[in-house]
This record gives structure tokens, C-alpha cells and sequence, in this order.
């Protein structure tokens, strides 16, 4: 946030290829000035960043899912939503995309899934058996000989 950076050094810190920050500058990344070498200032990127993350932002609304196919907010097909606790308190709610039948994920507590899915029908499983509630193994030792 402090530094500044060429096109080169961005790109490597961030993970991604030169062409993608030429690309963000044209799409209106501010620049330190026209003159080669190109500077971009720190925190001018980070906010640069942060308004972009905010502007691909789609919040679901009550009673839907993320589907990463479609990418945007969809209804769960025929208003079925599965529910399977992965601990006393939360759990992931699982439904199928109306448009493109892909499985979309919703994670929730257990007590808000009725504000976050009203008037569908939640399916609620049973969590997977742990490991510590399952019954001894039975031991392997020879009988003991009498001598």
C-alpha cells in the first residue's frame, strides 16, 4: 500500500500476468504519469482492487443460491433445498440451479435456515457419524495356549 510499482512487480505480487494490469489500466487504473517506465502508487491498486471486488459483488437474497455456472443469484429447481449439518450449529444448504442444474451450496446456521430459505421445502439430514462415535474394533490376539 506504501509502494509503488512497476507493471512487472504488480503483476508478481499479485499473482497474475503483466497483460492483466495493462488491461487495468486501460480500464482506468490510475497511473503515476504517462512516462515510461509505468509507476502505479500502492494505494491507488489496493483501492483500485477493492472497488472492482465490491462492483462483482451479487448478494443472494432470501431464498436463493450462488450458481457459479450462471453466475448470479438463482432459485433452488422445484423449490428443494437440502440441509446437512456439519456441526450442532451450522451446516450447508444444497439445491440444484433452476436454468442449468448445477449444484449450488449455501452454508447457514442452523436456527436462521427458515430466514434464509422461507416457504421452501428444507429436507434436513442426518450428520455423518463420527469416528469417536463408532464401536471398537474387536482386537486381534491369539488365544492364549494352555501349558
Amino acid at each position: 500500500m506504501h509502494r509503488s510499482y512497476s507493471v512487472e512487480e504488480a503483476a508478481l505480487k499479485l499473482g497474475v500476468h503483466k497483460n492483466s494490469i495493462r488491461g487495468w489500466i486501460k480500464a482506468g487504473l490510475p497511473i503515476l504519469d504517462n512516462s515510461r517506465p509505468i509507476i502505479i502508487l500502492g494505494g491507488e491498486l489496493k483501492a483500485w482492487l477493492d472497488k472492482k471486488r465490491k462492483a462483482a459483488k451479487r448478494p443472494c437474497s432470501p431464498g436463493t443460491f450462488y450458481c457459479f455456472k450462471c453466475r448470479t443469484p438463482k432459485a433452488p429447481a422445484l423449490g428443494m433445498v437440502e440441509y446437512k449439518p456439519m456441526n450442532n450449529t451450522s451446516g450447508n444448504l444444497i439445491a440444484l440451479c433452476t436454468d442449468c442444474g448445477t449444484m449450488m451450496y449455501r452454508r447457514a446456521r442452523k436456527q436462521a435456515i427458515e430466514a434464509i430459505m422461507p416457504n421452501l421445502a428444507i429436507q434436513i439430514t442426518e450428520a455423518e457419524p463420527s469416528i469417536i462415535e463408532r464401536t471398537p474394533p474387536p482386537l486381534n490376539c491369539d488365544k492364549m495356549k494352555d501349558t
